[in-house]
């Protein structure tokens, strides 16, 4: 059964860029366009793995991830955070909510966020 990866993200053309590179490796997507309707998927799906933007509609990402982390079964599943956020503050702010890495979205090809995923999840 393929492993199933979240990406929260309003950004229509990334997110649609990261689904399809991701479905290209055989993993199922679900995707979702702001912080409320991530944490609601988030419960849902159960995902193996969530790329998380930080600037969303609604509720930011900073919030998304720590609603995702009062969940007990989503305590154990890894957040990479992707943003254009690239302040200390902001990066800190992340991993110490839970995030297990931080990309920054300008120093990062899609294809380098795919392998950062497959390497998270063991592949």
């Amino acid at each position: 059964m393929a492993e199933k990866i979240l990406i929260v993200e309003d950004d229509k053309f990334l997110r649609e860029l990261m689904s399809q590179k991701l479905r290209n490796e055989e993993y199922d997507v679900v995707e979702a366009v702001d912080g409320e309707e991530g944490v609601k998927k988030a419960k849902e799906e159960n995902p193996e793995l969530i790329l998380l933007d930080l600037i969303l509609p609604g509720i930011d990402g900073f919030d998304v991830l720590a609603k995702i982390k009062e969940e007990d079964s989503l305590i154990p599943v890894p957040v990479i955070i992707l943003s254009n956020l690239g302040q200390k503050e902001d990066i800190e702010k992340g991993l110490k909510l839970g995030a297990t890495d931080y990309l920054i979205k300008a120093h990062f090809t899609p294809g380098e966020i795919i392998e950062k995923v497959k390497f998270i999840l063991g592949k």
